[in-house]
C-alpha cells in the first residue's frame, strides 16, 4: 500500500513537471515567434503586424518597466490575432513590444511612428546596446510642443549607431479605442509621406471651407434656412476630422490637451443634429411626412439629452461612437421615405447618405475586430473620404432643389404671364363698355345737372334768409346769456343773504356750501375779501399788506417774511378734527336754532359721532354766548357768521 502511494506521488510530480515544461515551451515558443525586424535601405518603412508585435494586459494599471521585464511577466506576452492590435478593455493598460536588429551600416536615419494621433499616453522604453531603457512620454494629453517632430503623429528617433537586437517596450492607455500601429521609417520617407498627407488635409479641409463658404453667401442671398444648416454641418464634420486625425490638437488648441478628451463628442452632436435639421428642411418633412418629421425631433431630442449626460457625467463616454448610427439612419431613411412619394432632389440625398452609410459601417465593423476589411491608407481615411462624397451629393441636392423652384417659378410666371394676357383683355372689354355706359351717363348727368343747378339757386335764396335769421338769433342769445349771468349773480347774492341772515333750511344751505372747497372759498371772502382786492390782507407777524398764494389752498403768504397763514386760521374752525363742510353746518345749525339743538340730533344729521358733535357744540355755544351782545346787535346780511371769525381765538 506504502508503494502505491509513492508511485502515486512520484506520477503527480512527474504530472507538474510535464505542465511546467509545456508552459515553458509555450512561453519560448512565443518568445521566438516574434520575429527582428532588421533595419536595411532597401525598405524606407515597414508597419509591424501580426507576430511581429506582442502585447500584453494589464488590468490594474500597475507594471512598471522592471515588472514586464521579469521572466514571468515577458512569458505572458502574446502574439495579436489580428494584425492591428488594439486596447480592448479601455479600464486596462496594455503593453506592446517590438524588436528591431539594429545595422550601424544604414545611411539613414531612422524613426518609430504611432499612426494613432487619439491615443491619451504612450510611455516608450527605448534599449541601448547595453540592455538599458530610456524612458519617452507621449499622447494627446500631454501639450502639442514636447513632441520631437512637429507632425500629428506620435514619432520617436531611434539610434542605430551599434549592431544589436532590440525590443520595444510601449506602455499604452488610453480612454477610448486605440490601434496600435507602429511604423518604422527613414526620416526621408517620413518627410515625403508627411507633406503628402498634409497636402491631402489641405484639398479636404479646403473642400469644407469652400462648400461652408459657398452655402453661406447662398443663405445670405436666399434666407433659406437649409443652407445655414448645411454650413454648420460641413464645419462640424470638419472639426470632428480635424480632432480624429490630430490637425485641430496641432493647429486650435496645441496648449490645452483636455480639449482633446472632448472636442470630438461637441463635433460629433454637431453633426447629428444639424444633419438632422438639414434634412428637415431640404426634404419638408413637416410637410410631406408630419410623423416622420416628430420622430426626428424626438431623436433629436434624445441625441441632446445623451450629449448633456456625457458633458456632465463622463466625457469618456463620448467614445461611444456608435450612437451616430441613429441619426444617420433616420436621415437615410427619410431620404428615401421623401424620395419614393416622388420628390427628386432626395436622390441625390439618398446617394450621399449610402456613402456615408457604407463609410461609417466600414468603421464599426473594423471596430468589431472584422478581418479582411483593412486596406492600409483607404481604410483609414474611409470615412474622410466618405464624407466629402456625401458634401459633393448633398451640393448636388440643393441644386436640384434649386433646379426643381426654378422651374415653378418659371412656370407660376408663364401661368401668371397667361393670366394677365386674360386680365388684360378682359379689362379691354370692360372699359369699352363702361365707356358706352359712361357716356349715357353722362348725358344724363348734364341733364340732371341743369335741374341742380336752378335748385341750387333757390337754395342760395334760402340759405341766405336763413343766415340773416341766425344772426338775428344769435344778437339774441347774446343778450340772454348777460341777462342770465345778472339773474345768477343777484340769485347767489340773493342765496348768500338769506343764508347769512338765517333764512334758509338746511337743504339749501347745503347747495351753497356742498364740498370743502366752498367751505374754504367762503372763509377766504370773510377774512380777506376776494383775490383782486389786496387792501383787506395784513399780515399778522410784521403787519405787510402783499402777498402770495399759499401752500395749502386758498391759505396767504407773506411777500415780506414768508409767513404762511391758512384759511382756517384765527377762526373758530382752528384745530378742527371734522370736516370743514360740516362744522360750517354745525354752526349754522346752532345759529338758526339758537343753541337748542341736541348734539345726539347733530350726530345723526352730520354723521359724527356724539361726543364730538357735544364738545364741538359747547365750543360754539361759548362763542355765542360771548357774542350773545354782538348778535343782538347785528345788521342784516352778517347772521351766523358773526360766529366765525375770532380774532383772539386761542390756539387749543
Amino acid at each position: 500500500m506504502t508503494q502505491l502511494l509513492r508511485i502515486s506521488a512520484s506520477l503527480k510530480h512527474a504530472k507538474r513537471i510535464l505542465i511546467a515544461m509545456l508552459l515553458i515551451i509555450s512561453a519560448l515558443g512565443h518568445v521566438v515567434a516574434q520575429r527582428a525586424l532588421k533595419i536595411t535601405d532597401s525598405e524606407d518603412q515597414h508597419i509591424f503586424t501580426g507576430p511581429e508585435i506582442q502585447s500584453l494586459e494589464d488590468k490594474a494599471g500597475t507594471y512598471s518597466l522592471s515588472d514586464v521585464l521579469s521572466p514571468a511577466l515577458n512569458a505572458r506576452f502574446r502574439s495579436n490575432a489580428t494584425n492591428t492590435p488594439q486596447n480592448y478593455n479601455l479600464k486596462s493598460t496594455y503593453w506592446f513590444r517590438i524588436k528591431i536588429r539594429h545595422d550601424p551600416d544604414s545611411r539613414k536615419n531612422w524613426i518609430l511612428e504611432f499612426f494613432d494621433q487619439t491615443i491619451d499616453d504612450i510611455t516608450a522604453y527605448l534599449p541601448d546596446e547595453n540592455g538599458r531603457y530610456v524612458e519617452h512620454r507621449m499622447g494627446d494629453q500631454l501639450p502639442f510642443k514636447n513632441r520631437e517632430y512637429s507632425h500629428k503623429n506620435f514619432e520617436l528617433n531611434i539610434a542605430n549607431a551599434s549592431a544589436y537586437d532590440g525590443t520595444y517596450y510601449f506602455r499604452v492607455k488610453s480612454h477610448q479605442t486605440a490601434d496600435a500601429i507602429i511604423v518604422l521609417r527613414s526620416v526621408n520617407r517620413f518627410i515625403q509621406y508627411a507633406l503628402d498627407e498634409y497636402f491631402i488635409f489641405g484639398i479636404f479641409y479646403g473642400m469644407v471651407l469652400v462648400f461652408s463658404f459657398y452655402n453661406l453667401m447662398m443663405y445670405l442671398a436666399v434666407r433659406q434656412v437649409q443652407y445655414l444648416y448645411y454650413v454648420l454641418y460641413n464645419l462640424c464634420v470638419g472639426l470632428f476630422e480635424m480632432c480624429v486625425d490630430g490637425i485641430a490638437y496641432q493647429y486650435l488648441w496645441p496648449n490645452a490637451p483636455e480639449w482633446n478628451q472632448y472636442a470630438y463628442g461637441i463635433a460629433l452632436y454637431g453633426i447629428s443634429i444639424f444633419a438632422l435639421q438639414f434634412t428637415r428642411t431640404l426634404l419638408y418633412t413637416h410637410k410631406k411626412a408630419p410623423r416622420l418629421d416628430r420622430f426626428i425631433i424626438l431623436v433629436m431630442v434624445l441625441r441632446t439629452v445623451f450629449f448633456a449626460v456625457c458633458f456632465a457625467v463622463d466625457t469618456n463616454w463620448f467614445s461611444y461612437k456608435f450612437v451616430e448610427l441613429v441619426p444617420l439612419a433616420v436621415a437615410f431613411y427619410t431620404g428615401i421615405y421623401i424620395y419614393r412619394q416622388g420628390y427628386h432632389p432626395a436622390r441625390f440625398f439618398v446617394l450621399g447618405y449610402a456613402f456615408l452609410s457604407i463609410g461609417f459601417i466600414h468603421k464599426l465593423l473594423l471596430m468589431l475586430h472584422v478581418e479582411g476589411l483593412n486596406f492600409g491608407v483607404i481604410t483609414y481615411y474611409s470615412l474622410s473620404i466618405c464624407f466629402v462624397i456625401e458634401m459633393i451629393f448633398l451640393s448636388f441636392a440643393i441644386g436640384d432643389k434649386v433646379r426643381v423652384l426654378k422651374k415653378r417659378k418659371e412656370r407660376a410666371q408663364r401661368q401668371m404671364i397667361q393670366q394677365m394676357k386674360q386680365n388684360e383683355a378682359l379689362k379691354d372689354s370692360l372699359n369699352s363698355r363702361l365707356e358706352a355706359e359712361v357716356e349715357e351717363r353722362t348725358r344724363e348727368v348734364v341733364e340732371q345737372s341743369a335741374i341742380i343747378e336752378a335748385q341750387n339757386q333757390e337754395l342760395t335764396q334760402v340759405n341766405t334768409l336763413l343766415q340773416q335769421q341766425k344772426e338775428e338769433i344769435l344778437q339774441m342769445n347774446l343778450l340772454l346769456e348777460k341777462d342770465n349771468e345778472v339773474l345768477h349773480t343777484n340769485v347767489v347774492k340773493v342765496t348768500q343773504a338769506r343764508v347769512m341772515s338765517a333764512e334758509v333750511d338746511f337743504e339749501e344751505f347745503s347747495k351753497i356750501y356742498p364740498d370743502n372747497d366752498s367751505c374754504f372759498k367762503f372763509l377766504a371772502g370773510m377774512k380777506w375779501g376776494n383775490d383782486t382786492a389786496a387792501d383787506h390782507y395784513e399780515c399778522r407777524k410784521c403787519g405787510h399788506d402783499h402777498y402770495f398764494h399759499g401752500h395749502a389752498p386758498y391759505s396767504r403768504r407773506c411777500a415780506k417774511c414768508d409767513y404762511d397763514e391758512s384759511v382756517i386760521s384765527h377762526t373758530i374752525f382752528q384745530n378742527t378734527r371734522i370736516p370743514i363742510n360740516k362744522a360750517f353746518y354745525m354752526v349754522f345749525l346752532m345759529y338758526t336754532t339758537k343753541g337748542k339743538i341736541s348734539s345726539h340730533k347733530l350726530s345723526e344729521i352730520l354723521s359724527i359721532r356724539q361726543g364730538t358733535c357735544w364738545a364741538y357744540a359747547s365750543r360754539i355755544k361759548k362763542v355765542m354766548q360771548d357774542r350773545r351782545k354782538e348778535i343782538a346787535a347785528s345788521k342784516t346780511g352778517e347772521g351766523w357768521s358773526l360766529l366765525v371769525l375770532d380774532h383772539a381765538l386761542e390756539t387749543a
